[in-house]
């Protein structure tokens, strides 16, 4: 499975395209609508997730609610859309005129200058760059495509995946442990992550599993709020019921631990990953960091602690994968950042293009659909990636393969 995402952040649609996606697959909606929504919640977003209420309407690969093995095409509107169809016009208007002097409907981040050209970039951003890559007229363009509005599109595409990851009962998970300087202090083992703890994490406006570390995350957002300012943070994805064999050591690029890392860190403001202790490694030593092997008749080979995450050697060893990310602050601050005119050349403050304070809760979730792809690509690339039936046949015999050894 692989995908394309298209549209701008206040454009028409947001749009994804899924290809190489199994024939026979029963398609639920409302569980992708919902994926959606989760995306869309978390304390410390911006006014923009009052005015969007994200649905996705398959346009092709799906007929009678069942996928085709055609490529999966599909659109996300943008209502906001209706408050910018004069500025992310695709042809200009009849009177250039006519564009020009009617400021007022324009959203406020566009009166900037005279003629509405945004010339001060945002440092953090991809702005400065993309206008010197694109050789663009202002940073209007990098902003729109460069957005993580663009992250709907994944979790629609990671949605899909999980489909099917279900059928195969594995099951993908995030929560968040730190926002700020606020440190969830003790990561929950993965056997007391009930279906109580996921309720938990759900109802949480932070995405974490602590009630009294959930308030002490809002209230560290809140003071950022009230000063101008921005948070990042830390979250981890968790799949359970990964089998052993996924992936390869034979190239570089086959290697499952490679391909996650490359999903996560494409996730916008995601400036680090760890898989499993990763960031605990240089300071621990091998006779206390690499887990131990055993045997037991009935449940085969395992492990009794789980610090490289899942994987040895760029392939799954059958525990749990774990993922962590860091996400940097948002570069959109209210106060705004010191920078310089592209034209003038002459001290700014930088744009402040509406955001989110803190966007980490959103991040897990998009997390979880990078994650998603990730293993459903390495299950296709193993047992078959035609049609579903396929490949749950050839699981089930590679499972039973599996229980003999």
């Amino acid at each position: 499975m692989r995908f394309l995402t298209a549209g701008e952040s206040h454009g028409k649609y947001i749009t994804g395209i899924i290809d190489e996606y199994p024939s026979g697959v029963q398609i639920d909606i409302n569980f992708l609508n919902n994926e959606l929504a989760r995306r869309q919640k978390g304390f410390g977003r911006g006014h923009r997730m009052s005015i969007e209420k994200d649905t996705i309407e398959i346009i092709s690969g799906v007929r009678k609610g069942r996928s085709t093995g055609s490529p999966v095409s599909f659109i996300i509107k943008n209502r906001d859309w209706n408050n910018w169809k004069e500025i992310m016009a695709i042809f200009p208007p009849a009177s250039v005129a006519s564009y020009s002097n009617n400021l007022k409907d324009r959203p406020p981040e566009d009166l900037k200058s005279k003629n509405g050209r945004l010339l001060n970039p945002r440092p953090g951003h991809a702005d400065l760059n993309g206008y010197i890559k694109y050789r663009l007229d202002d940073i209007r363009d990098v902003i729109e495509r460069s957005s993580a509005r663009e992250t709907a599109a994944r979790v629609a595409a990671g949605g899909f995946a999980k489909i099917i990851l279900k059928l195969l009962d594995i099951k993908v998970i995030s929560y968040v442990n730190q926002i700020g300087k606020v440190i969830l202090s003790r990561d929950p083992e993965i056997s007391d992550i009930s279906e109580d703890t996921l309720e938990e994490i759900e109802i949480s406006e932070v995405r974490c599993p602590d009630r009294e570390v959930s308030q002490k995350m809002k209230e560290e957002i809140k003071r950022a709020i009230e000063n101008g300012d921005s948070l990042g943070g830390k979250f981890k994805v968790i799949a359970t019921g990964v089998p052993p064999g996924l992936g390869s050591y034979s190239q570089w690029d086959r290697r499952i631990d490679g391909k996650i890392a490359q999903l996560f860190m494409s996730i916008p403001a995601v400036k680090a990953v760890e898989i499993g202790d990763g960031f605990k490694a240089p300071g621990v030593t091998g006779l206390n960091f690499h887990d131990e092997i055993y045997y037991r008749k009935g449940t085969g080979f395992y492990r009794k602690t789980n610090r490289a995450g899942g994987i040895e050697g760029g392939i799954t060893n059958g525990e749990p994968l774990i993922i962590g990310a860091c996400m940097k602050p948002v570069p959109t601050t209210a106060k705004g950042l010191r920078t310089v005119n592209i034209k003038t050349k002459k001290g700014e403050m930088s744009l402040k293009e509406r955001s989110d304070v803190c966007a980490v809760p959103a991040a897990s979730v998009v997390g979880e659909a990078m994650l998603s792809i990730a293993i459903l690509s390495s299950i296709q690339e193993k047992f078959g990636k035609d049609n579903v039936d396929e490949i749950l046949e050839n699981y089930k015999n590679y499972r039973e393969y599996l229980g003999k050894i």
